[in-house]
């Protein structure tokens, strides 16, 4: 039978796989489990899964060279999530690897997350919530309705659509910024990023990280917005430039700002940023709901069945340049 690895450290394994995925995946395969709690070196999983077919990463899970060298009978290096910027794809390619990576099954979670939050900044929630816990006095404030206002979103994916279509029901209009995926839809306005940033009420980060969108959101973005404009990134914290944010929020330029991403370890909001009073930092839990990670945790069940019959799995990013597992499987070559 086929060895997997799973490199989840033991306290992750739960949230991020989960019981139902474990069990489908010992229904087709000898499964091993990182027995620690830390995330694993390249040189400590390839101690522990020297005799192993395939892994199954978590996302601090380093695929790189020297693993793919030192671990000759890995076929695949499969990803449980859409995001694979933890493997050297073509590093995997040269050594005959094949990677894969999940679908977003998270879409309607942070979507989700995103309107919870706009919400707690406009009523102002979470910071008199604080104040009662603290026993001080807390003063009434105004607060802002979504309805009527403007939202400004940057990237046109699979979360902004469905993102979209909630802040329509809520009453809210839409600007849409991305250069390269038109909406399609007329009661989405699509508009370049500075006009954007003049008119939103409103400002969420769902573009992917890329080289182009590199601390997009600067001192000059910042100083674009509203001053009672709020700013969220709910996509990854390299999209903002940090110490831009916190003198934005230090002068007033915007009116406060909410993040589920960051620089810190794991994705995780940066301190610097999480402990603004203008801030309402989550630690990358939008999608963290048992639907959202049973999604991706069970198509990665699938696509390593799909992958021992020889069939490459969707999801697959290289499976022409997978020789290893084409030879041991006797896959046919892609198209």
């Amino acid at each position: 039978m086929t060895t997997v690895f799973v490199s989840h450290p033991q306290s992750k394994l739960a949230h991020y796989f989960g019981d139902r995925a474990i069990a489908a995946l010992q229904a087709v395969a000898d499964v091993r489990f990182n027995p620690g709690d830390t995330d694993l070196s390249s040189s400590e999983l390839a101690a522990l899964a020297g005799d192993c077919e395939v892994i199954i990463s978590y996302r601090q899970t380093v695929g790189d060279e020297a693993l793919f060298a030192a671990l000759p009978r890995l076929l695949a290096f499969v990803r449980c999530a859409i995001d694979i910027r933890n493997i050297d794809v073509p590093a995997a390619s040269r050594n005959g690897v094949l990677v894969t990576q999940a679908s977003a099954g998270f879409i309607p979670s942070v979507s989700e997350w995103i309107i919870g939050v706009m919400i707690d900044l406009s009523r102002h929630i979470s910071a008199t919530t604080a104040d009662y816990h603290a026993g001080r006095p807390v003063t009434p404030t105004m607060g802002r309705e979504l309805r009527g206002a403007t939202l400004g979103v940057i990237g046109f994916g699979q979360i902004s659509r469905y993102l979209c279509d909630v802040a329509l029901a809520l009453g809210m209009r839409i600007v849409v910024h991305d250069p390269y995926t038109p909406t399609g839809r007329k009661e989405l306005e699509q508009v370049e990023l500075l006009p954007l940033l003049q008119r939103s009420d409103y400002v969420v980060c769902l573009a992917a990280a890329t080289e182009a969108t590199e601390n997009m959101m600067n001192a000059a973005a910042f100083a674009a917005m509203k001053p009672d404009a709020y700013f969220i990134n709910a996509s990854r914290g390299n999209l903002v430039d940090d110490e831009a944010l916190i003198a934005a929020l230090d002068a007033g330029t915007i009116a406060g700002c909410a993040v589920d991403v960051g620089r810190a370890p794991d994705q995780m909001p940066s301190p610097r940023v999480a402990a603004h009073p203008r801030v309402i930092a989550s630690p990358h839990i939008g999608g963290l709901t048992p639907p959202a990670v049973e999604h991706q945790a069970l198509e990665t069940v699938a696509q390593v069945a799909e992958l021992l019959q020889g069939r490459a799995p969707k999801g697959a990013v290289n499976a022409q340049q997978a020789t290893r597992w084409r030879q041991a499987t006797r896959a046919p070559q892609a198209a």
